[in-house]
């Protein structure tokens, strides 16, 4: 059984973006996660405030499975939506645990964390789908809208090996 899976594994859905947002990115977040968790997918973050707490509360309305990837040394630290915190003591490294565990990331507006993250990727050949994002290579795949961006992970996803 080594290296197969014994079960369906559902698709990882990294969600990334800043913590002190507009309103507006907030609820594309909100929405990106609830279609995540419609779709069946498992939505990862940083676990905090701003996009990670939005797109977590979607997902977690929906009853879907949210995680969140904690920079500090307790699990309360986590926004009430994540249903499993994993706490890093890491601080902004643990960006690295956010990408290399998601199968696609959604970037949703963002500052230099969100840069880091989206540099990673972009360097493990993840992919990336951007909204109102940092607009750093032509690899990233734009989408104006929550629901276009989950359709784009989904297909991108699914169409790798």
């Amino acid at each position: 059984m080594h290296g197969k899976h014994v079960f369906k594994r559902e698709l990882i859905v990294g969600v990334i973006g800043g913590s002190e947002v507009q309103e507006r990115e907030c609820q594309i977040a909100e929405e990106v996660g609830r279609e995540v968790a419609k779709r069946g997918g498992i939505l990862i973050c940083g676990g905090e405030t701003g996009i990670m707490e939005a797109a977590s509360r979607g997902a977690a309305l929906e009853g879907g499975i949210t995680v969140g990837i904690l920079p500090g040394f307790s699990k309360y630290e986590a926004n009430p939506y994540i249903w499993i915190p994993i706490v890093t003591g890491m601080s902004h490294a643990r960006n690295i645990i956010i990408v290399r565990s998601s199968d696609v990331i959604i970037a949703i507006d963002g500052g230099y964390g969100t840069l880091s993250e989206i540099a990673f990727a972009l360097k493990l050949r993840i992919p990336v789908i951007g909204i109102n994002t940092w607009e750093v290579s032509a690899d990233i795949k734009k989408a104006k809208t929550a629901k276009e961006a989950v359709d784009l992970a989904f297909a991108i996803a699914h169409s790798k090996p």
